[in-house]
């Protein structure tokens, strides 16, 4: 019987070499890369409404607000991801490649991510002591659902109703976003 053959594991700096030359964006879970692929209109507008409404709420202030090119490093977990859009707002959160304190997270659901976007990626977001909510936004149909973290440090779902409007804080900022808000311009077959 022939074994295959294992592929090397990555250390975090071999790992930010390799993508600093890369072609192609890859995302890094405990010395494993795996390439990611390119989004749809909607998958793009979707995240730029939250990135527009995340950025004017921001704007002015210290918070940073990134969309999908600024990569998250998750201690806990060792791992790198590339949210669809993270907001941060801790001056001591430096790093020009990478960020570790983010108080708000946004993924754009597609049907080839939703389950690492709702299993793997929420077990490790969790971890972030900064994280003060995760939301999850369907580019298939209106939908989202969101986790925000209370005073008490306990997480609670929701999901977004039709005409409601909830707010997410970051910090001394409160973001008031709809469905609306997110879907803007976005259009379903």
């Amino acid at each position: 019987m022939t074994l295959a053959q294992r592929t090397p594991r990555l250390s975090v700096a071999e790992y930010l070499d390799m993508e600093a030359a890369a072609s192609v964006k890859h995302e890094y879970l405990d010395g494993e890369v795996y390439a990611m692929s390119g989004a749809s209109e909607r998958h793009n507008r979707i995240a730029g409404n939250a990135f527009f409404h995340f950025r004017a709420a921001a704007r002015g202030g210290t918070c940073g607000v990134y969309i999908a090119d600024m990569k998250l490093r998750v201690d806990a977990s060792n791992s790198f991801y590339y949210p669809d859009v993270m907001m941060a707002c801790q001056a001591d959160d430096d790093h020009p490649l990478y960020k570790r304190a983010p108080c708000i997270l946004v993924e754009v659901l597609s049907p080839s991510t939703a389950a690492i976007d709702r299993r793997e990626k929420w077990l490790a977001y969790r971890q972030l002591p900064s994280l003060t909510a995760y939301l999850l936004v369907d580019a298939e149909r209106r939908a989202v659902e969101y986790y925000q973290r209370d005073e008490t440090g306990a997480w609670r779902q929701g999901v977004m109703d039709e005409n409601e409007v909830v707010t997410f804080r970051c910090g001394a900022l409160a973001i008031a976003l709809s469905l609306d808000d997110l879907y803007e311009d976005v259009r379903f077959s």
